[in-house]
């Protein structure tokens, strides 16, 4: 991202009509590899369907806004992918399918490990003689554990992972894996860590060519990207478990704005941390209750990872939605049944 492009760029809060939900996506370009993520997701659903395994879509990253057809200057969300990246993992452990949705060269589960320059896998090995490669004594026992864990994922074909650039890509991939998860039910988590930009350039008002500098200063004019919780938690699966995140830099904006969220979505669960203690502590809020997670110095510098907690945490409030949402079926269905039973007798 060129960063020398915002100085001089002005941030207008103006009131404006909002891009319509329902036009959106007839109005702004799906990404090109959208039919062969859709026909890999498909795949992946329908064989886990028929085992009854639970299936989890993590979206991870950040995206990013063109501000130009043929890109050159973008802006970019804050996300590195950590988050989604390690509960990909974890949630592989717990005994789900992943779908991974994740921005394009973040970190992914697995090889996260050794993507960081400050832990570069090149460091761990060593050649001996003209065709030996060995991984350091100290290295090989945790090199040992998350191959054995990815290799597995690969072997069970529990894991995929499509990738997303920009906000437009995002939606669209996002709206094609909830429907396609639909057939899922109950089964289906949604667990919505990427960071997904507030506002973006709609294709209609986007220069084609590159922005050029030499008329001094620029001002944005951005819309602002339409709510999509509410229908993929209303239209595109109304039977899944989802969990969105709130990340705020102001404390007392965290829970009222988590509330707010599960108010205006409906949906189960927000995970709501603070900018500078997300990695150690955690509010999960529902419509009634609030929870927290927080590590302790020990934990932290055992190498705990807070993600760990997150996941055993969801994965039992997942459980009990499923036992709910299936007992209410149940009732349902008997109460229908009955109803019709009866309207036969008095006949």
């Amino acid at each position: 991202m060129e960063t020398h492009l915002l100085s001089s760029a002005i941030a207008e809060f103006q009131p404006e009509v909002p891009v319509n939900p329902a036009t959106y996506f007839d109005e702004n370009p799906p990404p090109r590899n959208l039919e062969a993520h859709s026909a890999k997701v498909r795949e992946f659903v329908d064989r886990h369907l028929s085992t009854g395994r639970k299936v989890a879509l993590v979206t991870s990253g950040g995206t990013t806004v063109p501000l130009e057809v043929n890109t050159v200057r973008f802006l970019d969300n804050f996300s590195a992918g950590t988050r989604g990246a390690t509960s990909a993992e974890y949630l592989l452990e717990q005994g789900y399918a992943v779908i991974f949705m994740h921005r394009q060269f973040s970190l992914q589960p697995y090889s996260r490990h050794y993507s960081h320059t400050t832990n570069c896998f090149l460091d761990h090995l060593t050649i001996e003689g003209d065709s030996c490669i060995r991984v350091g004594e100290q290295f090989r026992e945790k090199m040992r554990t998350v191959l054995a864990q990815y290799q597995k994922a690969k072997q069970d074909g529990t894991l995929i992972m499509i990738d997303f650039v920009t906000v437009t890509d995002y939606l669209f991939l996002l709206r094609t894996c909830a429907k396609l998860m639909s057939v899922l039910h109950e089964n289906a988590l949604y667990y919505l860590a990427a960071a997904v930009s507030d506002f973006f350039i709609p294709a209609k008002k986007m220069v084609e060519h590159k922005i050029q500098s030499g008329g001094g200063g620029l001002t944005l004019r951005m819309d602002q990207v339409p709510k999509f919780l509410k229908p993929l938690v209303k239209e595109w699966t109304p039977h899944g478990y989802v969990v969105s995140f709130k990340l705020e830099t102001d404390t007392t904006l965290l829970i009222p704005k988590a509330r707010q969220a599960l108010e205006s979505y409906g949906h189960q669960l927000v995970i709501g941390n603070m900018l500078n203690t997300r990695k150690w502590h955690v509010m999960l809020v529902e419509k009634d209750t609030e929870d927290e997670i927080t590590l302790s110095k020990e934990e932290l510098a055992q190498g705990v990872e807070i993600e760990s907690r997150i996941v055993e945490d969801l994965a039992r409030r997942h459980d009990a939605h499923i036992t709910r949402t299936r007992a209410q079926n149940s009732t349902a269905n008997g109460t229908a049944n009955g109803a019709t039973n009866g309207t036969a007798l008095s006949r």
